[in-house]
């Protein structure tokens, strides 16, 4: 069992009375402003499980997670408050959709809610702000446009296209329905390989109403209706003040030599990826 009460404590959304679309608007807009999409555990080779009470937990102290965090958390919380929710196999995408379709690296939720299916998903990168249709067409969201099409390979499944300036180009989800556990291998491949970009590379993002703050490595960018605005942050100091102050992670549990570990692992990424930049220009 989660603890409904804290859940809803920290998004600052009331208990609703019943399931209703309003308030499913009100929960997923609270977790995509407030619960950040972030690698930190990954780089500080501490990465906890996939199961619902634990990435509940996580939220309630002030940390948030990637997709099978996020995703199965809120699927948690929506079912706890009496939704019709369903887990699904999904994957990140490029243009021309996998002919084997969605590989298990992402985690999709769907709502039936008055007789219609709803894409409902806080764990993509920076990208909904609120529930989609499973209807095809296009829908814009603050400065964003998405798309939602059928699944061009897998029958009965869709495909959504993120706007052009998004951190992904799309993401493909199976109709049928799956458990939380079926994603704990993928999430042991992607929280412990070297050669996973959730290891590599420190990803921080967080939506709200008018665009989208990302932190990758040491570069912070807000992207939204005036435009991409990035700066890079050379002082350890100011890039943990960043991550309390822009995405409101509560880093209490790290202590000093820790957190020194882990600014050295991000700079040195960093200065490898601007050395790699300048080697690519000559």
């Amino acid at each position: 069992m989660i603890d409904v009460d804290a859940y809803l404590a920290v998004l600052g959304v009331p208990r609703p009375a019943a399931p209703t679309a309003e308030a499913l608007w009100a929960l997923h807009r609270a977790q995509a402003e407030r619960v950040a999409y972030e690698t930190l555990d990954n780089q500080l080779g501490r990465p906890t499980g996939v199961g619902a009470e634990e990435s509940v937990a996580r939220i309630l102290r002030g940390r948030g997670g990637y997709c099978f965090h996020l995703n199965g958390a809120f699927a948690a919380l929506l079912t706890a408050l009496g939704y019709d929710v369903t887990l699904h196999r999904a994957g990140v995408q490029d243009e021309v959709e996998d002919p084997e379709g969605p590989g298990g690296d992402h985690l999709a939720l769907t709502v039936g809610l008055d007789g219609e299916r709803w894409l409902v998903d806080t764990g993509l990168a920076g990208g909904m702000y609120e529930p989609l249709p499973l209807r095809e067409g296009t829908y814009t969201q603050g400065p964003f446009t998405y798309a939602m099409a059928p699944s061009a390979v897998v029958p009965g499944g869709w495909r959504f296209a993120h706007d052009p300036r998004g951190a992904f180009t799309a993401m493909v989800f199976a109709p049928e329905p799956v458990e939380l556990s079926f994603f704990a291998e993928e999430h042991h491949r992607l929280s412990t390989s070297p050669g996973s970009g959730f290891v590599r590379v420190l990803q921080v993002q967080l939506r709200d109403a008018k665009g989208v703050d990302m932190l990758r490595g040491c570069v912070l960018r807000r992207i939204d209706a005036e435009g991409t605005h990035e700066r890079t942050i050379n002082a350890a100091d100011d890039w943990y003040d960043v991550l309390a102050d822009v995405f409101h992670l509560n880093l209490a549990d790290v202590d000093a030599p820790a957190r020194a570990e882990l600014w050295h692992r991000v700079r040195t990424a960093h200065r490898e990826w601007e050395a790699a930049g300048q080697r690519a220009a000559l």
